[in-house]
This record gives C-alpha cells, sequence and structure tokens, in this order.
C-alpha cells in the first residue's frame, strides 16, 4: 500500500507558473467572441441604448464582458476530489492579463483588416460605421492601443478576481451586475415606478436620454456590493438542502407557508406592476404551461418531440371555433364564461380534442426513439399547421385568415380580455397552477417513476415489466392536453388565431426554454421561462430586453451551446437528472469516501486502496 501526503495550500507559485496553453485556447476565444459580437451587428445596433449616461452604452458592453469573464475563466483551475486548493497569487493575475492582451490583439487586428479592405459584399455589417465605433473616432492606431490596454485590464480584473477571498468576490460581483441590471431593465422599472406615483425618483435615478444617472449608479452599486457581502454564497443550493432535510409535518408547514406566500403575492402583484409588466408576466405564463406540457414528455419520459406547437395550435383553434361569432362552421356559439356550463362546455372540448391530437400523434410514433421521433414528430408539427392553412379546410377553420373576433372570457361579472393586462394574468395563472400541480403530481407517481425508467433506458423498462407503449401514449397525451389549454388561453388573449403564429419555431424555443432551465424539473421549467420568455422574449412577443430583438434567437443559440458543454442539467436540474448526467462523478466520489473511511490514518495521511477494495 502506498501513502500519499496532503498537497500543502501555503506553497506560493511563480507568476510564470501558468497553464499556457488554456491561456491561449481563452484567449484566443475571446479574440473570437469581441470579432464575432463586431461583424454580427451588436456592437452598432446597441449603440444607441445608454446604460450609464454618458459614458457607457450597451453597444459597449456587448464586447467588454467577455475580456473580464474569459480572463477569469482562464485563470481558474480544476480541483481534483481530495486534493486541497492551490494558492491563489500573481499567476492568476498574469493568465488573465495574457489572455486579455490576446484577444485585444485579435481584435486589433480584425479593426485594422475591416479598415483596409471593403467586405461589405460579404458582411454587411464591416463598414466605416463599425471601425468609427472601435477606434472611437480617433484613428486605428489609437482604437488598437486603446483596446489591447481595455482587454488587458479586463482580464487581469477577471484574474483578479480570483485572488480576492470570496466573500469580497461576491460583493465585487454584486456590486458591478445590479446597476448593469437595474439599467437593463429600466422599461419595467419605470412601469413600476409610474404605478406607483415614484416618477420623482425615477428621474433622480435614470437619465433623461436612458440609461442610469451618475447618482443612481453609485445608489445601486453601494447596495449591490452590501447584499453580496451580508448574503451567503450558494444561497439556492442551502436552500434546497435545508427543503429536502425536511420531513413529514415540517414540510407540510414549509409547503403551506409558500403557497400562502405565492397565493399573497399573486393577488398583489398585479396591481402594484404596470400594464407593460403584467402583458411582459402573461406572456412567460403562457409559455410556462406549454413547457410543463413539453417537459412531461422531453423530461419525464426523454420524448424528443419537435412538433409541440401542433398541439398549442389545436387548442387554439378549437375555443376560437367554438367561441368566436364569425366562426366559419359553427352556429350557434358558446361563451367562455366560466360561471355557465358553456364555459366548462369549451374547456372540455379544448382538453378532448387536444387528447385525440396526442393519440393521432403519438400512435403512428410509439415504437420511435431519438432522432427518427423528432424528425417524425416535427414533420407533424408542419403538416398541422399547412392543414390550417389549407384550402381545403378553410370553410371550418377560414384558412389564412384565420379565425377572428374571438370574445373575451368571462367569470360571471368580470371580463378577462387581451386589453386587460391584469385580468389576462389572473387567467394565465389559474391554468399555470393547475400544470404544475398536474406536472407535480405525476413525477411523484407510479406512471411518473415508469416515465422515468423509460427515459433511463427504454429495453431495460420493458424487461422490468413496464408497458412502454401506454406509458409513452400517456406522456404524449397529458402533454397535448396542456398545451391545448395553453392555446384556448392564447386565443381569449390575442382575440383571433392565425396558422402563423403556431410556426416551428414556438416547438424549437419551448424545447430551449425546458432544456436550459433543466428537463425533468419542475422549478427548471418555471426559471427558463422567466429568464428566456421574460427576458428576451418569444419568437412572436418581445421581453424586457427589446433592443436585443433581432439578435434573440443568436443568444438563445449561444446560451443552448453553452449550457449543454458547460452544465447540461440545467439552471435547476431535478436530482435524478443531475445523477443521471454526472453517474462517474457520483460514483468516484462514493469510492473516495469509502477510500477515505477505509485508509486514513490519524496523522492526516490517506491510504490508497485499489478500487476493489475497502467496499
Amino acid at each position: 500500500m502506498t501513502s500519499v501526503a496532503r498537497a500543502p495550500t501555503t506553497v506560493r507559485r511563480p507568476a510564470t507558473d501558468v497553464d499556457w496553453h488554456k491561456v491561449r485556447v481563452w484567449g484566443s476565444f475571446t479574440g473570437l467572441a469581441l470579432v464575432f459580437v463586431s461583424a454580427a451587428g451588436m456592437v452598432e445596433t446597441l449603440e444607441r441604448r445608454m446604460m450609464i449616461d454618458p459614458w457607457l452604452t450597451l453597444g459597449l458592453l456587448s464586447l467588454l464582458w467577455i475580456p473580464l469573464v474569459f480572463g477569469f475563466t482562464a485563470a481558474s483551475e480544476e480541483v481534483l476530489e481530495g486534493i486541497d486548493p492551490p494558492k491563489k497569487g500573481a499567476r492568476d493575475l498574469v493568465a488573465g492579463l495574457v489572455t486579455g492582451l490576446i484577444g485585444g490583439a485579435i481584435l486589433g487586428v480584425f479593426i485594422i483588416v475591416i479598415d483596409s479592405f471593403d467586405l461589405r459584399d460579404v458582411f454587411v455589417r464591416l463598414g466605416p460605421e463599425l471601425v468609427e465605433l472601435l477606434t472611437f473616432g480617433r484613428g486605428v492606431a489609437f482604437g488598437v492601443v486603446v483596446w489591447l490596454v481595455i482587454c488587458g485590464g479586463l482580464g487581469l480584473a477577471g484574474g483578479g478576481l480570483h485572488v480576492v477571498s470570496p466573500r469580497v468576490r461576491r460583493a465585487l460581483t454584486w456590486a458591478l451586475l445590479l446597476p448593469l441590471a437595474v439599467s437593463l431593465f429600466q422599461t419595467a422599472v419605470e412601469d413600476i415606478f409610474e404605478n406607483l406615483n415614484l416618477e420623482s425618483l425615477f428621474d433622480q435615478l435614470y437619465a433623461t436620454n436612458g440609461g442610469l444617472t451618475t447618482l443612481g449608479t453609485i445608489v445601486f452599486a453601494v447596495a449591490g456590493g452590501l447584499i453580496g457581502w451580508f448574503s451567503g454564497g450558494a444561497l439556492v443550493p442551502r436552500f434546497r438542502r435545508h427543503y429536502a432535510s425536511l420531513e413529514g409535518q415540517a414540510r407540510t408547514r414549509w409547503n403551506l407557508s409558500w403557497a400562502v406566500g405565492i397565493l399573497i403575492a399573486i393577488v398583489v402583484l398585479p396591481n402594484v406592476l404596470g400594464g407593460l409588466t403584467n402583458e411582459l408576466l402573461s406572456n412567460v405564463g403562457l409559455f410556462l404551461i406549454m413547457a410543463l406540457g413539453l417537459n412531461i414528455v422531453v423530461g419525464f419520459a426523454g420524448l424528443l418531440d419537435l412538433g409541440y406547437v401542433a398541439f398549442f395550435a389545436v387548442g387554439a383553434y378549437t375555443a376560437a371555433v367554438l367561441t368566436s361569432p364569425i366562426s366559419p362552421k359553427f352556429r350557434p356559439v358558446l361563451t367562455l364564461d366560466f360561471l355557465s356550463w358553456e364555459g366548462w362546455v369549451v374547456v372540455g372540448a379544448v382538453v378532448l380534442v387536444g387528447m385525440m391530437a396526442g393519440v393521432l400523434v403519438g400512435t403512428p410514433v410509439i415504437r420511435m426513439r431519438g432522432d427518427y421521433l423528432a424528425i417524425v414528430t416535427l414533420g407533424f408539427g408542419e403538416i398541422v399547421r399547412v392543414l390550417f392553412l389549407s384550402d381545403w379546410l378553410a370553410p371550418m377553420f377560414g384558412g389564412a385568415q384565420g379565425v377572428r373576433n374571438v370574445p373575451s372570457a368571462q367569470l360571471g361579472p368580470i371580463d378577462i380580455r387581451g386589453t386587460n393586462p391584469q385580468s389576462i394574468f389572473y387567467l394565465v395563472t389559474v391554468f399555470v397552477a393547475l400544470a404544475i400541480y398536474v406536472s407535480w403530481r405525476l413525477l411523484h407517481s407510479r406512471l411518473g417513476r415508469a416515465w422515468a425508467a423509460l427515459r433511463e433506458d427504454e429495453s431495460v423498462a420493458e424487461t422490468m415489466g413496464i408497458y412502454t407503449v401506454s406509458a409513452k401514449l400517456l406522456a404524449f397525451v397529458t402533454g397535448a392536453i396542456l398545451a391545448s389549454l395553453a392555446g384556448m388561453v392564447f386565443a381569449v388573449k390575442v382575440g383571433s388565431v392565425f396558422p402563423n403564429s403556431f410556426k416551428i419555431l414556438v416547438s424549437i424555443v419551448i424545447l430551449v426554454v425546458v432544456i436550459i432551465g433543466g428537463m425533468g424539473s419542475i422549478p427548471g421549467v418555471i426559471v427558463g421561462s422567466v429568464v428566456l420568455i421574460g427576458v428576451l422574449g418569444g419568437p412572436t412577443t418581445q421581453g424586457l430586453l427589446l433592443e436585443f430583438g433581432e439578435f434573440k434567437l443568436l443568444v438563445m443559440s449561444a446560451l443552448l451551446v453553452f449550457m449543454m458543454l458547460q452544465r447540461p442539467e440545467g439552471l435547476w436540474p431535478s436530482a435524478r437528472r443531475q445523477q443521471e448526467l454526472h453517474q462517474d462523478e457520483f460514483l468516484q466520489d462514493a469510492w473516495l469516501a469509502r477510500q477515505s473511511d477505509a485508509g486514513e490514518s490519524p496523522d492526516g495521511k490517506v491510504t490508497v486502496l485499489p478500487p476493489g477494495e475497502g467496499s
């Protein structure tokens, strides 16, 4: 047996003890990211949006964050299990500095190239306007030198974040991010302040031309620094561990208190928020209902469905045809009054038609797996849209003209219509709560466990006695019902239904929401909907960042690639899904724990045993 002493943490390494290959790689990534953002036109488009008046615009910020974050990443080191982390010092500063300088040099070469050659025949954005912005209007030589200094300084700052204590790093991060976030979400803040009659305070914090004033920047930076300094790190993981430790009556009381708090917030929040924010939250809720339905199909059962928008369209057209006074086929029409039998007939019809659509789509593909299943469901989604658009079904569904004049929903004397964002918010919230409850009960049911086994290995699940055909079909049907209900709410909200509202891009965006939030995780899907739909917006709806409307698909794609590489389990993963994706790491931790229990001696030395021993 071999004894290995623990590595000391007090040894300072020389400044040149740097992983130069990693630095070169991340420096190249920094330069390529700077070039890509510039060539994509983000700098020119976002330059009009002021962040901190008068010296920081959103276009400039779209470049400045890259060397800072990549410099921090290049200076980071992977610490193996059981080995103490190395002492931080000058080598982290050198790694960050060199990473930023490499990125700045690549951007400098890019500036020289687009100034020397006319590339607008191939790259439309690469013209004199971009050169003027990147050189600050003072010549190419000045611009190249300035960007070398800026990127090097930001890379140095990113590496320096490793040197300071975690508490200081957290305070600095909050002090930097809070003013930027408040400035980015100026529209929502202004909407709230106007609703609360606080326009005078808003004028003190925000400049007339947009962006924070110097006073506002200082106020929010100090507030962010205090939040980061006094709030401990890893709040969400600590909350999850605390919640997982609760059992019996303690967990019941905790769930009840949270339910009451959420209910109070739902009742009070729309009265505090303005119409714009209520409209935004309604859009988030609509996509959340669909995402929860798709999460059952993709996250719970592991069935990749790319034609999910078909069920959304079916629900919207069913509600529109049954309620519109100018419905092409059905008269007399019903009313969507939730206090009368007619309203529940419409809801029942939407659920029934959605169920039938789930069976029709799910039955032919029940034996398919993986890419084949995705391709076939993609085809079904397009088939449904083309059918609604066709002249053949125009007498029933209106063809390209769609179904217009869909009446508002009713709750007795209360009128729920799209022109009243607050009432639509309440309607959407009811169906969101229903979708969350259904998903939660299914996740912890016998059927949910069968879906989990089906997702991990279909052949093994079938061998263990799970009837995979019915399990798959139930997943399709349940997801279709939730999407149909979302379509019904959409028809009431918009007041008309057109085939172009149900393009395949809607399915892709909902799938991205589920993946980024966390497949199989109900809180993850909620977080994904808020982050993507609330901030960036949907395929045809705007989010808080109105300026990113032209680039939101690009940002979603980059975020999806990053999540697949760095955090495939999502922003808020389910425990079971996380174990599936990191099974090797969990097994290694268990093995190391057995080694520690079997071979650790009182003097601090570890006896390393072969993998087969000590179990």
